[in-house]
């Protein structure tokens, strides 16, 4: 047999001047009332008898607790306090609150025996590796959640911001298959609640013990729903398990398991999805549905045209999406029809320029083939509707439309009627949804172009999305550049979408670009944001050629006063981070660890103690991390 408290709400605080403060601390106040002989003991006679004649009843506990509530609330002058509570030659406000001090004890104090609830299922196994010992006492420190320490100013010093870290280094313990510890998964999961960043890579990593864990404690329920990597899929020749999975698992395990069964067979995966379809609820429905994008293929389109009649708009705005980045389907057919009758070659121009004449209207067909039919505020409705069917438009079907011509051809035509913008910015929208890296390159164009003289892209935004289209290497050169050409201000956003750690060109490019800025004694924190991404992206192989910046450099004459110390702190930092994270590499390398740890910066803050945590296991249990030797907690 266990026991546990009764936990009914303690009076509230709230009352009128009769009971001002009277709940808001009743220990306190039974700490008074027992220095009080007299007036306590007449108390407790009163209560004793009560509790004497309701003793095994338990219901005139909880309505004389619920009546000490009411007349707090609303206090004594309008309610009366019970009539038990009450003593002879003492004010009701200092009766109720002798009361409340004397129920308070009771209720702490009090047990009601209650059958033994069974213990819960133990985890799955988990078969990953485990973490290197050097690795798990740096994942302690980057969850200690503990800022770079500043100087004064609100400079940020020399030191390195490991809450900045923590993404990276979880994403290398996962390419690498590793386990996360046991001790450190509730410290884990309290990061992934409060960074959402967080959560798929610190999910993947708890694996099924978090999953486990999260079950226990209401305030990591996010990890029941927006977590995969933690879910037990059963075995793929396991049809009936498989089954009882997907109608009866939490969200991530369906989720999970709906993702491992299409990477090994896409047909069974679309069955299982058709088989409760109907039944999902329409947030669910939609985050299937998104699941398909990986794979996507012609065989998908069957589905997803049954999806365009969905009762969601959003489900039917996904469908379509999705059809009209397969260019072979019937969905991309209608849309390429329909933009073939809006878009052309102008006859009577010699067939040099290209001419529009947008839909008139937005009929039941092109609303169930994902046409929007309301523009948003300050968009006319014609050009609306001409930009989504352009967008969903195949654009392999162009050049043939426009006579043969490549893509930077098509792209340096005229436009007569002002429509070049429209028709522009269509197709770049249909080359991030298609994922066509040739038009991209075409529509991004030289890179030492202004944009407001480009081809096709005229925002950052929209570069930044065509980018991210480009092979890897390709996107990396073509930022590089652009930096070379423009500088560093207007490339923060360019360099977010290129791959981690940046190549050479590109890290040169920045770190050419933020010593030029520092000789000409430039604002350093204007260059804050770039700074940061180069502690995070920068290839730590630089790191010696950055020694050299770190010095304090001579202000040339009109510097901001002080921006030489800015910026050798700045680049020190810039140093100190790229070391530390060159060994957390090596200290996840399954093959070799670091010796040591190299000094710290000097501005370096040693790490509070923590306060152990009180033990969670049973007595005379001893946790699964301590050794046979070791003292249990």
């Amino acid at each position: 047999m266990t026991s546990k408290p009764n936990t009914s709400n303690s009076p509230s605080t709230s009352s009128t001047s009769s009971t001002s403060n009277s709940l808001s601390t009743p220990d306190r106040r039974a700490t008074h009332s027992a220095h009080d002989t007299n007036d306590t003991h007449v108390t407790q006679d009163t209560t004793a008898r009560t509790l004497t004649n309701t003793a095994g009843t338990g219901a005139p506990w909880e309505s004389s607790w619920e009546g000490l509530v009411t007349s707090a609330l609303l206090g004594t002058d309008r309610r009366t306090p019970p009539a038990e509570v009450l003593a002879v030659g003492k004010d009701a406000p200092v009766a109720l609150l002798d009361a409340a001090a004397l129920h308070t004890v009771r209720r702490r104090a009090g047990l009601r025996p209650a059958p033994a609830a069974e213990p819960p299922a133990p985890a799955a196994h988990d078969g990953r590796a485990r973490l290197p010992e050097a690795a798990g006492r740096r994942l302690g420190q980057l969850l200690a959640d503990r800022a770079a320490p500043t100087s004064g100013g609100g400079r940020r010093g020399t030191a390195p911001d490991l809450t900045e870290l923590l993404p990276q280094w979880l994403a290398v313990a996962n390419a690498r298959g590793y386990a996360a510890p046991a001790p450190v998964l509730p410290a884990l999961l309290d990061a992934a609640r409060a960074r959402t960043d967080l959560r798929p890579q610190a999910l993947a990593f708890a694996g099924p013990r978090g999953l486990w864990l999260a079950r226990l404690n209401p305030e990591w329920k996010f990890a029941l729903r927006g977590a995969s990597g933690g879910a037990v899929l059963p075995a793929a020749e396991d049809g009936e398990a498989t089954r009882r999975l997907w109608e009866e698992g939490l969200f991530a395990e369906r989720v999970a398991l709906l993702s491992a069964v299409r990477a090994r067979d896409a047909e069974a995966a679309r069955t299982l999805l058709a088989s409760t379809w109907p039944s999902e609820r329409a947030e669910d429905r939609l985050m299937f549905l998104d699941s398909l994008r990986d794979g996507l293929s012609g065989a998908d389109e069957p589905f997803l045209e049954q999806a365009l009649s969905d009762r969601s708009r959003n489900v039917r705005s996904t469908a379509a999406e999705l059809l009209s980045a397969l260019p072979g389907s019937a969905l991309a057919g209608r849309m390429a029809a329909r933009a073939a009758t809006c878009v052309g070659m102008d006859r009577t121009g010699g067939g040099q320029v290209i001419a529009v004449e947008a839909p008139h209207e937005c009929d039941a067909d092109m609303q169930r083939d994902g046409v929007v039919p309301a523009p948003p505020g300050g968009r006319g409705e014609r050009s609306w509707w001409l930009g989504q069917l352009v967008e969903a438009a195949p654009l392999s079907g162009w050049p043939a439309r426009l006579g043969g011509r490549t893509p930077e051809e098509i792209l340096a035509l005229p436009v007569l009627d002002d429509w070049a913008d429209e028709l522009h910015a269509a197709w770049c929208r249909a080359a991030v949804r298609q994922g066509d890296a040739r038009w991209s390159a075409a529509l991004l164009g030289p890179p030492a172009t202004p944009s407001d003289t480009g081809p096709g892209a005229t925002s950052l935004a929209e570069r930044a999305k065509l980018l991210a289209t480009l092979p890897e290497a390709e996107r990396a050169d073509w930022v590089a550049a652009f930096i070379d050409a423009h500088g560093l201000p207007e490339a923060f956003q360019l360099l977010g979408c290129c791959a981690v750690p940046w190549s050479g060109a590109l890290g040169r490019a920045v770190v050419d670009a933020l010593d030029i800025a520092r000789d000409a004694g430039s604002y350093p924190w204007s260059f804050s944001g770039v700074m940061g991404l180069a502690e995070r992206c920068l290839d730590p192989v630089e790191v010696n050629r950055l020694e050299l910046l770190t010095a304090t450099p001579d202000e040339p004459e009109g510097a901001s006063p002080g921006a030489g110390g800015y910026w050798s702190e700045a680049f020190q930092r810039l140093v100190s981070t790229l070391r530390l994270r060159a060994l957390m590499l090596a200290e996840l390398d399954p093959v070799r660890e670091p010796a040591q740890e190299p000094a710290p910066a000097p501005e370096r803050i040693p790490a509070p103690a923590r306060i152990p945590e009180p033990p969670t296991t049973p007595p005379g249990t001893r946790p699964e991390h301590l050794g046979p030797s070791d003292p249990a907690p």
